[in-house]
């Protein structure tokens, strides 16, 4: 309570960093991070894919990370996200965009090499 008003740029990251030091994971954290997990992960989010059906893959990228989503009818079979190395951030947006569709076509390449036309769709602006 106590605390000095701020003034320089140091006093204000040793209030944030005191600031973060506090912080806690209470068990209701926990329990929340659990739940979230096992929601993401289960069955009813995620389904095994089967071969009688296409695949769909949906990409989005930006300056800082690329992300896509395999899915088939409608339903994820799974999803991949990651940020960029240092010397893609200054890429034109075209690059940005082969670059996480060839991220995709390598992580899900069991599913996706040898079918006529997979479908790869970047997310619409």
């Amino acid at each position: 309570q106590g605390w000095p008003r701020p003034l320089t740029p140091s006093d204000i990251a040793s209030f944030l960093g005191l600031s973060d030091y506090n912080r806690r994971w209470f068990e209701t954290c926990e329990k929340s991070f659990q739940e979230l997990k096992s929601i993401l992960t289960s069955t009813v989010v995620l389904i095994l894919p089967k071969e009688t059906y296409g695949f769909v893959v949906y990409c989005d990228t930006s300056r800082i990370w690329l992300g896509c989503v395999l899915m088939q009818n409608r339903k994820f079979i799974s999803y991949a996200s990651r940020h960029h190395k240092i010397h893609k951030k200054n890429y034109p947006t075209h690059d940005l965009e082969l670059a996480v569709v060839l991220f995709a076509l390598m992580i899900w390449r069991r599913y996706l090499y040898g079918l006529v036309t997979p479908r790869i769709q970047e997310r619409a602006k």
